[in-house]
């Protein structure tokens, strides 16, 4: 096998390793490229491509992670990842520990470790690397790797919410939220929430915000409400769709440019938290960004025109 075939057969697990590290798609993809660059260039065939290129992908995200940290401290609002609408990379053996690790919450949970513990959780917890392999990875002997992963793993057990529901229970709760925000059913938005619901936006202070952080039922629908009419005036496209392997959906406005993501933690039946990205520089990937300045200075109705009383529309 040629150097570019085995490098392709494994892409999608060096950017889903890149991905967990950095959360951020373009840093990951980016991270990617500059790992082929270095295998093509190098004039060694390592006994094993795959132990070799993740050893490698993970070295040149934890560069970067340790420089982005600097850019996130001055970052306006709250920071998410960019959001994932499906993770390239399978694996059969651990889809649990794989979708598990993809959710906004987990990559959250993981921006409070230190690079070399977030990488070394990665590898080892989430892909299930040895210590030989994530030792070389990361630069340190097997015995700090060991006490790395211990320090990782209660940081990340001590933050993690657990979601008994299955699979299908949360995309039908969601689907159910959306279906009432689309038909402007204020009560039937509030019946879905926790009460100490949280809604979260991340705007990097380039768009307009729907929504800063909100806390508690009585205020979260609130929000919702108000909502509601604004997103019906710009006609916008309400799609489920899973975000970061959650149940959750994309905004479009009427031309079908992408306005915003959310994404929703569902637990014991209810929605626990609400993340919306609305940063135009996180939402490129996904496709066309739509004009969010625009798009609100036409929802709040400068014009006066009574806004319409059902909700935004179904894709």
């Amino acid at each position: 096998m040629s150097k570019v075939e085995e490098f392709q057969e494994l892409r999608p697990l060096l950017f889903s390793i890149a991905y967990r590290i950095l959360g951020s798609v373009s840093e990951a993809e980016d991270a990617v490229q500059e790992t082929w660059l270095r295998y093509e260039t190098s004039s060694a065939r390592p006994a094993s491509a795959k132990a070799y290129l993740s050893a490698t992908v993970s070295r040149i995200a934890i560069d970067v992670l340790r420089s982005a940290r600097v850019r996130r401290e001055r970052y306006v609002g709250p920071w998410f990842p960019e959001p994932l609408l499906s993770d390239p990379y399978e694996d059969p053996q651990r889809s649990a520990e794989l979708a598990d690790s993809l959710s906004m919450a987990a990559l959250l949970l993981l921006e409070r470790l230190t690079p070399l513990e977030r990488a070394v959780f990665v590898l080892r917890e989430v892909f299930g690397f040895g210590f030989p392999e994530v030792a070389s990875a990361v630069g340190r002997s097997e015995a700090a790797c060991r006490q790395l992963a211990v320090r990782a793993r209660r940081h990340m057990d001590a933050g993690r919410s657990r979601f008994e529901a299955g699979r299908a229970e949360r995309d039908e709760l969601a689907g159910r939220f959306l279906d009432a925000f689309r038909d402007g059913d204020v009560d039937g938005l509030a019946a879905l929430l926790a009460a100490d619901v949280r809604m979260v936006g991340d705007n990097g202070g380039k768009a307009p915000q729907w929504a800063d952080a909100f806390a508690g039922a009585g205020n979260v629908t609130r929000v919702l409400a108000a909502l509601v009419p604004l997103f019906a005036r710009i006609e916008a496209r309400v799609e489920p769709h899973r975000v970061n392997g959650q149940p959750g959906a994309i905004f479009r406005d009427r031309d079908g440019r992408i306005l915003s993501t959310w994404a929703f933690d569902v637990l014991d039946g209810q929605i626990q938290t609400i993340r919306t990205v609305t940063n135009p520089d996180k939402l490129g990937h996904l496709g066309p960004v739509g004009d969010a300045w625009a798009s609100f200075h036409e929802a709040t109705n400068l014009t006066g025109t009574p806004p319409p009383r059902s909700g935004p529309r179904r894709p």
